[in-house]
């Protein structure tokens, strides 16, 4: 049977402690319910004596969950455990995290105590809290730094006073997988009454271990991963809870062991940091990285077609992510390039598809991405040679903010010449309705963007537009130094291919 992996996320405490990360009491407990529906054992929710905001925001986070446990972090004194109580005394299942450095570095130039009276503050500190509540968490803060025969004659003390979970912080990001694993073992072996405790470890990612040090304590017998979602966290970070869970999913034939992580609702709970504080996730993180699904090799992309296990080791769906995607560029192969014109509808004899081809590799040594409405322009422009059934002949438009928008247009609809006149919320409105009313067209319009081809004031706009009808969707594009004529140029250019897609289809009913 597989061993349990307590999940124990301290986003919330320590991960809002980096810089541009800070969360109000809303967000704090909009993110807590989402770890719940994560999976994650214990929230710790939070450092209730740091502030009001803090301790409401623990309070509220405890009174609101149900099926995770909820941790309030205290340092070790009084003060501190009582506040820590008294914001989560209301949770189903709360425990008290309390914190003293056993490291001669602190001891000397942070504390200034010795160690016989650092050991004896932990003691009461663990007493306090067992006082409110059986589950009380020990962290013998910069354990990697600290001389291991006393790291364990601390922690033996703290187990005695009633911790049932001790943590070995790596504070600084100091330690190596080789290091901490061999730490770990050296407390299972040298701390008499361990087998009365839950092994925690808590490391930092200054040296970008953060996540090896964690499986390498996973594999000498740590049962509890203290980590962050996105891996936020003070300086460089925490152990990445996704990384954390992907790896013993992925890897159960090295770790035959489980977590309570619901995958599928990773991706989603990055997302919501994401959008909570407005910092992006790296494109290259992986997991939940913009890259982390994403192949624009043409080896890696051929193969993908093939056979998803070729390049990929999990899938998208499992941490929430609706499917791989094939970015389209310069390293692009054929064979993507063929998949993604079938997936946009069209079906290409071998010389269309060379023809196609070619011009997507010169348009991709353009720009950096190579992106649908680009491969359907290629299409419509080099293969369907899409006729003009409409034309734009002439376009005048008056606005400003005390006129109404009027727009006068004369177009050529099969060689007969029409105009008309009419009003809108804005110019682009204005003369859209007209062209409609011209064209008679029951397309809606899905999508609109403006872009700057050229620099300076008398830069040249590009508009594209996105239009459907009856399930047919068309793209067009317009370019001007007026982005209402552009604009225009765009619309027309679509309902071109609209009219030309409307008429093949009828075609291939007959």
């Amino acid at each position: 049977m597989s061993e349990r992996i307590y999940i124990f996320d301290t986003t919330l405490r320590d991960g809002e402690q980096s810089p541009g990360y800070t969360m109000n009491t809303q967000e704090k407990l909009r993110l807590a319910k989402q770890l719940e529906g994560l999976g994650v054992d214990i929230i710790e929710a939070g450092f209730p004596v740091a502030s009001e905001g803090d301790f409401e925001a623990v309070k509220q986070i405890a009174e609101t969950i149900k099926n995770s446990e909820v941790a309030g972090l205290a340092r070790a004194n009084d003060e501190d455990i009582d506040r820590a109580w008294e914001a989560i005394k209301h949770a189903q299942n709360p425990r008290i995290h309390t914190f003293i450095s056993t490291s001669d570095i602190h001891l000397k130039h942070q504390l200034r105590k010795n160690r016989d009276e650092v050991l004896k503050i932990a003691v009461n500190a663990v007493k306090r809290a067992k006082r409110y509540t059986p589950n009380v968490e020990f962290s013998a803060m910069d354990a990697t730094r600290s001389d291991w025969d006393y790291l364990c004659k601390v922690f033996a003390e703290a187990i005695d006073a009633g911790a049932t979970t001790i943590n070995v912080p790596d504070t600084v990001g100091y330690a190596v997988p080789a290091e901490f694993g061999e730490l770990i073992r050296y407390i299972r072996d040298h701390v008499p009454n361990i087998s009365q405790a839950i092994i925690s470890v808590h490391c930092h990612n200054d040296l970008g271990l953060a996540v090896a040090n964690s499986i390498e304590a996973i594999r000498q017998g740590a049962r509890q991963v203290e980590c962050t979602v996105n891996g936020i966290g003070e300086r460089a970070g925490n152990a990445s809870l996704e990384e954390i869970a992907m790896i013993l999913k992925t890897r159960k034939d090295k770790f035959d062991t489980e977590t309570r992580i619901v995958t599928e609702k990773i991706y989603p709970t990055s997302k919501l940091i994401t959008s909570i504080t407005g910092v992006p996730v790296q494109p290259n993180k992986a997991i939940v990285g913009a890259n982390a699904f994403a192949h624009e090799s043409g080896i890696h992309q051929d193969g993908l077609l093939k056979s998803k296990f070729t390049y990929e080791i999990m899938t998208p769906e499992s941490v929430g992510i609706s499917k791989s995607s094939l970015v389209l560029g310069k390293h692009s192969g054929r064979h993507a390039f063929n998949n993604r014109v079938k997936e946009l509808g069209y079906t290409l004899d071998d010389k269309a598809l060379n023809l196609a081809f070619k011009r997507f590799k010169t348009l991709s040594d353009m720009k950096k991405y190579v992106y649908d409405e680009d491969i359907e322009m290629i299409i419509m422009d080099e293969i369907y040679k899409v006729p003009e059934k409409y034309k734009l002949l002439y376009l005048t438009v008056t606005c400003g903010n005390t006129t109404i928008p009027t727009a006068t247009v004369k177009m050529e609809i099969d060689g007969t010449v029409y105009q008309d006149v009419g009003y809108g919320d804005g110019p682009v409105d204005a003369t859209y309705k007209i062209i409609k009313r011209l064209v008679k067209t029951n397309s809606k319009l899905l999508k609109f963007s403006v872009s700057s081809v050229t620099r300076d004031m008398d830069a040249q706009g590009e508009v594209f537009v996105k239009l459907e009808e009856k399930g047919l969707t068309v793209t067009g594009k317009g370019a001007d130094t007026d982005i209402i004529v552009a604009s225009a140029k765009a619309y027309i250019n679509a309902l071109n291919k609209l009219e030309y897609l409307k008429k093949r289809h009828r075609e291939d009913i007959k």
